[in-house]
This record gives structure tokens, C-alpha cells and sequence, in this order.
């Protein structure tokens, strides 16, 4: 069974504390209609998964971005139903672009509340090794960006210098990406602009484009990403499957 399917078990306590905000907010979102209704369990208590810590954490971001909660409504209402935690965590990191999460210094009972477990010292050092945490003083200084990620990466079946590998190999390719749609910017966009830059209807395009290129961008590159990827999968498995294969 996988983690997105396995049965609700938060409390309205516990989610409140994975997801960095207070219980009223949570029962505050439910009672708008932006959070689903948790499933009750034995006892008459609610219960809390996945979807909905995502959909906490893109409610979040939204206002963080300064959108109303009745945008927020409008948004969320827009959205498939039977979108996935893993789903939803793809629409807040395109949301999220703009402005990415600042890092944050809190405790190590605070870490490991958002973390929903215990972090040994050898979790915590995986963790500062992929730069997901870093000591601060008496506490750690995280980026809450990444921190989910980091932890689900603690379970994951792969050895821990592959993981730091496979980062080494994302990131290097993403600053490439970067540098490459930055250079084709600047010279295919920025620089006709430029001698046009006393027309007012150039500026207000220009302050459009720019207003909307990064999110565009950062969806497009996790589409194309996600079809390359299931391409090679598909093609590495089928290399193993055919009769050379080794």
C-alpha cells in the first residue's frame, strides 16, 4: 500500500502541528469549505491524511501570494476532486515559485512536530547533508520548502550516496536550465525591449511577461520532466525485460 493510500491518521492536533499552523485555522478552512471534512473514526474522532496537509500547505501558499480567501475558494474549486497529496504538492510548488519559502530557525521538538516523527541524530544529519536542515545555535535553521521532501527521502530503499548524487545531478542541471533560459531571455526579450523602453504599452507588457514567465517556466519544465522520465523509466524496464537484457 502506498503512503497516499494508507488511512487517515491525524488528529486535528497532529495535522495542525505537521502543517505549522494553529488548530483554529484548520477548523476555520473546514468550516469555508477549503478543507474536506476528516474521516471520523472510533470515538467520534476526526481523521486527518495526506491530502489534506497538502491542501493545507497550498491554501498557505495562496495566501501567502496575498490572494483572498474567496480566491482561495475559487481556486480550490477549480481543481479535480480526486487530485492526490502528491498532486497538490505540485500545484503549491508552482504557486510557490515566485517567492519560495524563507528558511526558518525553530527547535528540535518544533523540527520534528512538522517532521510527524522522531529525528535521530543520524536523520538529522542525512537531512543536513541533502541541506534540508542546518544547526542554529540551540536549534536548526530549515528550509520548510524541503523538509517534507527530505523526510520522505529518509525511507526511501536507496542508498544515502545515491540520493546525495541524484541532488548533485538536479541541481547542476537546473542551474544549467536556469542560465540557459536567463541568456535567451535577456537577448531575445529584454534587449528589443530596451530600445522601445519609452513606450508605456512596451513597459506594461514587459511588467506582464515578467509578472507571469517564472510560474509558466516552472510548469512547463515538471511537465517536461515528468514525460521524460516516465519515458526513460519505460525504456530502461523494457531494456530489461527484452531477451539481451541483462
Amino acid at each position: 500500500m502506498t503512503p497516499e493510500a494508507q488511512e487517515p491518521a491525524l488528529t486535528v492536533d497532529e495535522l495542525a502541528a505537521r502543517a505549522g499552523v494553529t488548530v483554529r485555522t484548520v477548523r476555520f478552512y473546514s468550516t469555508r469549505g477549503l478543507l474536506p471534512p476528516p474521516v471520523i473514526g472510533p470515538r467520534r474522532v476526526g481523521r486527518y491524511g495526506p491530502e489534506h496537509l497538502s491542501r493545507l500547505a497550498l491554501i498557505e501558499e495562496l495566501q501567502t501570494q496575498g490572494m483572498t480567501l474567496s480566491a482561495i475558494e475559487r481556486y480550490l474549486d477549480a481543481l479535480p476532486e480526486d487530485l492526490s497529496a502528491h498532486d497538490l504538492a505540485i500545484h503549491r510548488a508552482l504557486v510557490a515559485s515566485w517567492s519560495p519559502d524563507p528558511a526558518r530557525e525553530i527547535t528540535r521538538e518544533e523540527l520534528e512536530k512538522r517532521a510527524g516523527r522522531e529525528l535521530p541524530d543520524g536523520d538529522l544529519e542525512r537531512l543536513a547533508a541533502m541541506d534540508v536542515v542546518r544547526p542554529a545555535g540551540a536549534g536548526y535553521r530549515v528550509d520548510p520548502a524541503l523538509l517534507r521532501l527530505g523526510v520522505a527521502l529518509l525511507d526511501v530503499p536507496i542508498a544515502y550516496g545515491t540520493v546525495l548524487a541524484a541532488r548533485r545531478v538536479l541541481l547542476e542541471h537546473a542551474r544549467g536550465t536556469a542560465h540557459e533560459l536567463t541568456a535567451l531571455f535577456r537577448d531575445e526579450v529584454w534587449g528589443p525591449f530596451r530600445e522601445g523602453e519609452d513606450d508605456p504599452e512596451r513597459v506594461e507588457s514587459m511588467k506582464a511577461l515578467s509578472a507571469h514567465m517564472q510560474p509558466l517556466v516552472v510548469q512547463a519544465l515538471v511537465t517536461a520532466f515528468q514525460r521524460s522520465l516516465r519515458e526513460e523509466l519505460r525504456a530502461a524496464f523494457a531494456s530489461e525485460d527484452s531477451p539481451g537484457g541483462t
